[in-house]
C-alpha cells in the first residue's frame, strides 16, 4: 500500500495534507507537535512525532516547509535521504532555491530516488478548496508519478521544466505580483494626491488597461479597506521575491523588478512584525504621507 510522508503543517500545509490524506495513507509531521494532531484529527491522517523514525517504508514523501534550508536539513545527513527505500518519490511543494532543488534532484537520482519540485499559488484560500495552481519541475516520469498526488490540491497543474524549474516559475511569479502591487499602491497614491479617490483610481484600471490581479483583488478586498488580511506575510514575499532577483542577476538586466525589490526590503522596517504582504501600501503611505486606505495608521 501506497505511504506518503507529509511534512509541514503551517497555513498552507496543514489544509494541503487534509486533502490528501483523503485520497491517500498519509502521516503528517511538523516540529510542532500539535499542528500534527489538529492535521489528523481532522482528517484521515495519522500524525507522527519522531520524524527520525520514519521514512524507511514511505514511497512518496511531501515537504511544505518554509526554505531551502529546511528541506535539506529535512533531507541530508541523518535525514530522509538516508531512510528512503529505492524508488520513493519526493515532492517539494515549498517556494525553496532553485539552485539548491537541483542540487537534491541530482543527489536524490544518485541514491535510486525520483524528485518532484512542485510550489504552489493560490494563498491559503485554494489551498482550502484544493485548487492550487502548481508549478512542476522534473523529470516526465518522476511528474507523471507525482501527478496523482498534485490532484489532490491542486487545478492548475502545469509541468515547466526540469528540476528547480518549478521553484523558478514561482519565485518569478511571486515578483511580478509584488510588483504589481507596488506599482498599482504608486499610481493609487500619485492619483489621490491629483484629487482622485482611490476606489476611483483602481475602478478606472479595472477597466482599463493597467489591470492586474493586484488591482481586481487585493485592492478591494485588503488594501482600500486597511485590512491587510490576505494572510501571506510581507517576509515571505520578501524572500521569493529575493530568490528571483538573484536568478535575475544571472541574465544581468532587470531594472523594473530589481528595484521594487529594493524599495519593498527598505520599507519593511517601518511595518512592525508579521506584516501582510499586502501591506506594500503602508510602505508608501509611510513615505509620502498619502494613504489610500480607510484609515490604518501610516
Amino acid at each position: 500500500m501506497s505511504v506518503t510522508l507529509f511534512l509541514g503543517l503551517g497555513r498552507m500545509g496543514a489544509p494541503m495534507a487534509r486533502l490528501h490524506a483523503a485520497a491517500f495513507e498519509t502521516r503528517v509531521y511538523d516540529v510542532f507537535a500539535e499542528a500534527a494532531k489538529a492535521v489528523a484529527d481532522a482528517s484521515d491522517a495519522v500524525a507522527v512525532s519522531d520524524l527520525a523514525s520514519q521514512g524507511a517504508d514511505a514511497d512518496v514523501v511531501i515537504l511544505m516547509l518554509p526554505t531551502s534550508r529546511h528541506v535539506e536539513e529535512a533531507l541530508q545527513g541523518d535525514g530522509l535521504f538516508a531512510r528512503l527505500p529505492k524508488g520513493a518519490l519526493v515532492i517539494d511543494m515549498g517556494s525553496s532555491e532553485p539552485a539548491s532543488t537541483r542540487a537534491l534532484a541530482a543527489f536524490a537520482a544518485g541514491l535510486g530516488l525520483e524528485y518532484v519540485d512542485a510550489p504552489v499559488s493560490g494563498g491559503i484560500a485554494k489551498a482550502e478548496t484544493g485548487e492550487l495552481t502548481i508549478m512542476v519541475g522534473g523529470e516526465d516520469d518522476a511528474v507523471a508519478r507525482a501527478m496523482p498526488h498534485l490532484e489532490t490540491v491542486g487545478t492548475s497543474i502545469v509541468h515547466v521544466g526540469p528540476a528547480g524549474a518549478g521553484h523558478a516559475a514561482k519565485a518569478l511569479n511571486n515578483l511580478v505580483s509584488a510588483t504589481n502591487i507596488a506599482a498599482a499602491t504608486e499610481a493609487v497614491t500619485v492619483a489621490k494626491h491629483f484629487g482622485i479617490e482611490p476606489a476611483t483610481m483602481v475602478e478606472v484600471l479595472n477597466a482599463s488597461t493597467g489591470m492586474s490581479q493586484a488591482t481586481q483583488v487585493k485592492f478591494p478586498q485588503h488594501i482600500l479597506p486597511g485590512t491587510y488580511a490576505s494572510r501571506f506575510a510581507y517576509d515571505l514575499m520578501l524572500k521569493d521575491m529575493g530568490i528571483a532577483v538573484q536568478m535575475a542577476g544571472e541574465v544581468g538586466f532587470a531594472p523594473v523588478t530589481g528595484a521594487a525589490f529594493t524599495t519593498l526590503a527598505e520599507g519593511r522596517a517601518g511595518l512592525g512584525e508579521h506584516p501582510d504582504h499586502t501591506e506594500i501600501a503602508r510602505v508608501y503611505a509611510r513615505a509620502t504621507g498619502i494613504s489610500i486606505d480607510e484609515g490604518q495608521p501610516l
